[in-house]
Parts: C-alpha cells; sequence; structure tokens
C-alpha cells in the first residue's frame, strides 16, 4: 500500500447553506423529491439521505417551511430518536411533482463542478512518489529486467502518460497492472456533480470500490461523523483497463430524464 494515502486532504464539510455553492431553488426541490420519493419525515432521516450535515438540513427545511411547501407535525411523525417530524403541504407535494418531472434525480446532494475540481487537483497523481520498494512489491511475481523498474518508477511518479509498445504477450497488461497496484491510494469520489444546473451521478459501484473506513472509537473524546464531506466517497483509486472494443460513444455522458 502507498503511503502517500494519509496526505490526500478530505473534502471538508459544508457548514452553511453558502458554503454548498449551489442554486437555492435546485438544494429546495431536491429536498422535495427527496422527501417525496422516500417518504422522509425527520430532519436526520434527510441528513443521511442527502449526505448532508444536520445544520445545512435544517435550513434547508425552515426555508422550505417559510416557502409554505413543508409543515411541521411536531411529535406525531417524529423519529424514534424524538426528532421534529414534517410534511410535504399541497403545494409541497405539486411543486415536487414539477421538479421531477424535469428531473428525476433526488438524494445526495451534489457537489459543484469546480468544487470537486478543487478536490482532483488535491489528489491529483502527481502527488504520489512511487519507489522502488512498492514496485518491487506489486511486481515481484513478474521476471523482469533490473533495469525496467529502474526507468518505471520516474516515469510512473511524473504522473503522466507512459507508452508501452511490443507485440502481443510480452507483459504490457502485466506491467500496467503492476503500476496500478504500486499506487494502491484512496481519492474521494463525489455521487453527484452540478454543472449549469444539470446534475450528472459520478460515483458507480460497479466501476468503483469503495475503501473500508476506520470504524470510529467510542471511547474517543472528538466525534468524527463529519470529518469530511460524506457527498463523496472513499474509494480504491480507479483504473480503467480497455481493449479495442472501447468506442469514442461509451466515453460520452449519457442522458438519464
Amino acid at each position: 500500500m502507498n503511503m502517500q494515502t494519509s496526505n490526500v486532504i478530505a473534502p471538508p464539510a459544508p457548514r452553511t447553506l453558502d458554503g454548498m455553492k449551489l442554486p437555492i431553488v435546485m438544494m429546495r426541490d431536491i429536498v422535495l423529491k427527496t422527501m417525496f420519493r422516500m417518504n422522509i419525515e425527520t430532519c436526520g432521516e434527510l441528513a443521511r439521505a442527502m449526505c448532508l450535515p444536520i445544520p445545512v438540513t435544517q435550513e434547508l427545511l425552515d426555508m422550505a417551511r417559510e416557502q409554505k411547501l413543508l409543515q411541521a407535525t411536531g411529535t406525531l411523525h417524529a423519529g424514534s430518536g424524538g426528532d421534529m417530524g414534517f410534511q410535504l403541504t399541497d403545494g409541497g407535494k405539486a411543486r415536487a411533482l414539477d421538479a421531477l418531472a424535469q428531473s428525476e434525480y433526488y438524494g445526495a446532494m451534489p457537489v459543484p463542478l469546480d468544487v470537486y475540481s478543487d478536490q482532483v487537483k488535491r489528489q491529483s497523481i502527481r502527488n504520489i512518489q512511487v519507489t522502488r520498494e512498492q514496485l518491487l512489491g506489486a511486481m515481484g511475481h513478474l521476471i523482469l529486467p533490473d533495469e525496467l523498474l529502474d526507468h518505471l518508477g520516474p516515469a510512473v511518479s511524473a504522473g503522466r502518460s507512459v507508452l508501452m509498445y511490443g507485440p502481443p504477450g510480452n507483459g504490457k497488461s502485466s506491467i500496467s497492472n503492476g503500476i496500478r497496484d504500486a499506487l494502491g491510494d484512496k481519492i474521494y469520489i463525489p455521487r453527484a456533480i452540478e454543472y449549469a444546473g444539470q446534475v450528472i451521478t459520478v460515483y458507480d459501484p460497479i466501476v468503483h470500490t469503495a475503501a473500508e473506513e476506520q470504524e470510529e472509537d467510542p471511547n474517543s473524546l472528538r466525534r468524527s461523523s463529519n470529518r469530511y464531506d460524506t457527498r463523496y466517497v472513499l474509494c480504491d483509486r480507479p483504473t480503467v483497463i480497455t481493449g479495442g472494443e472501447l468506442s469514442l460513444s461509451m466515453l460520452d455522458l449519457v442522458y438519464n430524464p
């Protein structure tokens, strides 16, 4: 495992609505759609569904209440923890249906593209230095010339393209997989991003491998439930291996109404 993993800076959790850097109407509509589709009635449930801190979620609920789209039901619909219950008003249901007609997306609040761009720079592969020992650990089962590893180390650490060529069966794929294993770090993948008012889902459990996170110490004096923005998923750094069947159309975004 690459020890550079600990240097990846986690995205901080948003603390206010302004810190979300998303259109207010979009956030409000996602609240309404999420409550409507998931039959959510408490702030805690909604915060978990939208992957937001409870204070930010409460701000969104208060805003929707001021606009007569939500109403408090007191303890009638309170959760097991005694949270205040909420339900959509007739106007809120109408707005939720109208918003769903425009976009079926609901759930985790998206991350603005420019915010995600900053996170991409923080976890760039160019920040990783791969050592000879790491390459040996990942490719020790291969029979390779010693000088090959001497060339691979600086090339991989440069964070740029590496061209390997030769006839079929000479080990190009095995070496590529070894490079991937030598990197072995983790990065944060957003569940969805927002650009120009549109939501684009990014995290895909079929493509991305969620990393195992350490369990929180119950005796710790500091609770770490909001140690990073949970709109992101901590994943093993993705590696894409393709063959001749890859076409340009496969790299395009697919519209999902």
